[in-house]
């Protein structure tokens, strides 16, 4: 019994793991936008040399028109353009980066507005001065608590007036701060920062996580028509998508839930043995006792029964006081450890079934071998 319930106890444990894994990854994943799209210029070969996608200027503000006025399975999108430098508020500084977006990155990226505004098409249209703040930046600049908004910043000797600042998202499952950002009209960026035309990247929201694909696909297909691409030319391009990144970290997560319940479930199947070595240890020692059931008239099936009926409850009782302890356990872990757990009502039922198989596949042998015992040669054992 004892092997049965540290091997159900294990499984769900394991199991319970494994799952609370997976569902915390979804979840920070769906708070970063699981049905958001990234396009980046692709790298290229210039005189026989491969350029990276960093280097490469493939993507134009006309790209990021043509995908919001001509794609059919897009909700939002906003184009990307960034630059690291000093953020600087009287006597405190804070080294960061900047990313010019559109007011449509809040949605795409599951930002909201704590307090303040955000920055209209005006702001973008006049290319103002204009930003909005995460915690991380804001307790590092404003580290006695004053209110930061219509506070003037600068950064790398530009001013920006902070309009807004965003809710609080903490760490992402990559152990990123969502926190450390700033955000400004991408015109801002573009004219005031970096003096350039074409953009570095375009975020985009596909209507829900099942629409990426035909997202991803309608993208494709209006920047190769945009930049002018033969069917024999690469992408000048790179689009990503959060579903891939959920699948592969998804599939990551379900081989090491099977993983660990396959070293789990051994301990099921050694009790199992150990059901069995009990089992045939009982019917050697009650050699006589079946002798005599059988002599008064007990059959076969009788004998097969009893002893079936003996190893069944054993590995029962097993599995039940093994769940007990499994879910006990994984609130442990919870608790100590403050792992995310999730314990699935398959992982009891199948811990059931399994002890249950258990004890019919194991207790089956001793059982049919104390059917077939000859009455006479049963009594005359000693």
């Amino acid at each position: 019994m004892l092997g049965i319930i540290i091997g159900v106890a294990s499984v769900i444990t394991m199991l319970a793991i494994g799952q609370g894994s997976k569902k915390s990854i979804q979840s920070q994943i769906s708070e970063m936008g699981s049905n958001m799209i990234m396009i980046q210029p692709g790298s290229d070969m210039r005189g026989g040399v491969r350029q990276s996608g960093e280097n490469m200027q493939s993507l134009k503000l006309e790209d990021y028109y043509s995908m919001r006025d001509k794609t059919s399975y897009i909700s939002a999108c906003s184009p990307s353009v960034s630059s690291g430098g000093q953020f600087i508020f009287g006597p405190n500084n804070y080294p960061g980066s900047i990313s010019g977006v559109n007011p449509d990155y809040l949605e795409i990226r599951k930002l909201s507005i704590d307090e303040g505004t955000v920055f209209s098409e005006q702001h973008i249209i006049s290319a103002a001065k204009v930003c909005v703040v995460g915690k991380t930046v804001t307790k590092n600049l404003f580290p006695n608590g004053e209110d930061p908004i219509g506070k003037v910043i600068r950064f790398n000797k530009i001013p920006f007036t902070i309009i807004g600042t965003l809710k609080e998202k903490g760490y992402n499952s990559m152990g990123m701060d969502q926190d450390d950002i700033v955000l400004a009209p991408y015109t801002t960026i573009q004219k005031r920062v970096l003096a350039i035309t074409n953009i570095q990247g375009i975020f985009a929201s596909a209507l829900s996580e099942d629409a990426t694909e035909q997202a991803t696909s309608e993208i494709e297909t209006i920047l190769r028509v945009n930049h002018k691409l033969k069917a024999t030319d690469d992408d000048d391009f790179n689009v990503r998508s959060q579903k891939e990144l959920s699948t592969m970290l998804t599939s990551t997560t379900d081989m090491m839930t099977i993983l660990l319940a396959c070293i789990a479930g051994i301990s099921l199947l050694v009790g199992g043995i150990g059901i069995m070595n009990i089992m045939y240890v009982s019917v050697t020692e009650r050699t006589r006792e079946i002798g005599l059931r059988m002599s008064i008239g007990a059959k076969g099936r009788d004998i097969l029964s009893q002893f079936l009926i003996e190893a069944i409850l054993i590995s029962f009782t097993g599995g039940i006081i093994g769940v007990i302890l499994g879910i006990g356990a994984s609130f442990m872990v919870k608790f100590v450890f403050s792992w995310p757990i999730s314990i699935q009502s398959y992982s009891v039922i199948l811990s059931f079934v399994v002890c249950t198989i258990t004890g019919v596949f194991f207790g089956w042998y001793p059982a049919k071998k104390a059917s077939e015992l000859d009455p006479i040669e049963a009594i005359r054992y000693e």
